[in-house]
């Protein structure tokens, strides 16, 4: 496959790299969906660093809410 085409695996990559950048909400939203079939590393990887922080900061202030009220 040296004849400079691209695979398949790396223009699947680069429209979902385009379609992330187009439509970040849209993005997560579909990255939510897709964690309910069980892919986290998609719910990550389109959140970014930022995005990841506040879905741990949320779910930690969750957790003690919810164990401060079910006591």
């Amino acid at each position: 496959m040296s004849n400079g085409k691209e695979k398949p695996e790396r223009i699947r990559e680069n429209l979902k790299q385009e379609e992330i950048k187009r439509n970040p909400t849209g993005n997560l939203n579909d990255s939510f969906n897709r964690n309910k079939a069980g892919n986290l590393s998609g719910l990550a990887g389109s959140l970014g660093w930022k995005g990841l922080g506040v879905l741990i900061l949320v779910i930690g202030i969750g957790f003690i809410v919810a164990s401060i009220f079910l006591r």
